[in-house]
Formats: structure tokens, C-alpha cells, sequence
């Protein structure tokens, strides 16, 4: 079976929670309501999705005619949907980045959640600089690299030969580094002094271990 959207997910758990509660399907004004949908067409498209990747069977269009495919759990992501991050120790000065001597680990995480996952790269955070941001120590973020950013972007900058996570401000006379903790003060780089190689990436997901 294919894996499903997110979306997908939610339209199938309603259909098996409606059966295993009720007995019978949902109508697909029910199946609408649950997800904000006005269409039933809108619904159909879902319905159909979930029957051409084998979770769902129906006769013609009739919701109530609905039936789950046994073990139809979505399946794990296979090879394919995955990609392979690494995650880098500390980052230097002067060293590419992405250096096979800066790599420490690597981690295989499905490939919706980080697009463009040739160009990401993951780094474990220590300190909490970046806790307001729900950002804490011993998270790892996963940072796509690019050497611009928009301002209020959270950033991977390297300072000096430590790569710092904070918010990017680029002011008139400086570029603010800004923690998301009000114990700290930010970092300020002035604007003569600052260069794009400073900007290792933007971050673009934050992965805990429970």
C-alpha cells in the first residue's frame, strides 16, 4: 500500500472510528464535517485517493457502501520516501560545510517532512537560548542550507568558529542574533563586519526524542 497524506490519514481513522462506535460508515456530510469540508466532491477526492492506494472499497459513490481493507494501518515509509540527514558536531570555521570529519550521525526521516533533503543538514542544540521557540537542549533541528534569510527566520549562524541558533534581524547598523529566551541577550554583529557566509541555513523542523 502507498502511504497516505496527512489529510488521508484523518478521512480513514473517522471512517474506522464510525464503524468500530457505530457499526456502519459516516455519510459524507458526516466525513465533511469532520474535516471542514463544504464539498462532497471535496470528500470524494479523498474517498477515491484512499480506495486507488488500496485502504478503502465502495460501491459506486455511496458513502454508507464504504469498507475499510483489512489491515489497512497506514504502512511505514519505505526506502523510497526516506532520506538520510546528517547531522554535524561542531561546526568550524573554514571547513566545508558538511565535511565527512564534521559529520557525528546520521538520521533517515520521511522525506515530506524535510523538502530539498540534499541540501539539509542536522545539528543536535545544546543551552536554551532557543527554548521560547519550543526549541530546547538536546533537540535536533534540521536546517536547510541557503546564505540569505528573511527577517524573523530562525537561523544557523556561524560567529567566530561556534554555529549559534537564533532569530535573524538584520538592522541599519548591525545584524541582530536573537534568542527566544528573555534571560539572554542577543548576539549583535555589525553591518561592516557581517558577511553571508554567516548564514549556514535556515531551520525548517525540530526532531525530539521521547
Amino acid at each position: 500500500m502507498q502511504g497516505l497524506t496527512k489529510r488521508q490519514e484523518q478521512t480513514l481513522t473517522f471512517i474506522r472510528r464510525s464503524i468500530q462506535e457505530r457499526g456502519y460508515p459516516p455519510t459524507l456530510r458526516e466525513i465533511g464535517e469532520s474535516m471542514g469540508i463544504k464539498s462532497t466532491n471535496g470528500v470524494n477526492d479523498h474517498l477515491r485517493a484512499l480506495e486507488r492506494k488500496g485502504y478503502l472499497r465502495r460501491e459506486d459513490m455511496k458513502s454508507r457502501a464504504l469498507k475499510l481493507v483489512e489491515d489497512s494501518s497506514p504502512a511505514p515509509a519505505g526506502d523510497d520516501e526516506l532520506v538520510e540527514i546528517k547531522v554535524l558536531g561542531r561546526v568550524a570555521a573554514g571547513l566545508p560545510l558538511l565535511a565527512e570529519e564534521q559529520v557525528v550521525d546520521t538520521v533517515r526521516v520521511d522525506r515530506m517532512m524535510v523538502r530539498g533533503g540534499r541540501d539539509v543538514f542536522g545539528l543536535r542544540v545544546t543551552g536554551d537560548s532557543m527554548v521560547d521557540a519550543g526549541i530546547f537542549s538536546g533537540d535536533y533541528i534540521f536546517v536547510r542550507k541557503q546564505a540569505a534569510a528573511e527577517r524573523g527566520d530562525i537561523v544557523v549562524a556561524l560567529i567566530g568558529d561556534e554555529a549559534t541558533v537564533k532569530y535573524y534581524y538584520p538592522e541599519r547598523d548591525y545584524v541582530r542574533f536573537q534568542p527566544a529566551n528573555s534571560q539572554m541577550a542577543p548576539i549583535l554583529v555589525r553591518a561592516s563586519d557581517f558577511r553571508s557566509t554567516m548564514l549556514l541555513g535556515k531551520v525548517i523542523g525540530v526532531f525530539r526524542q521521547i
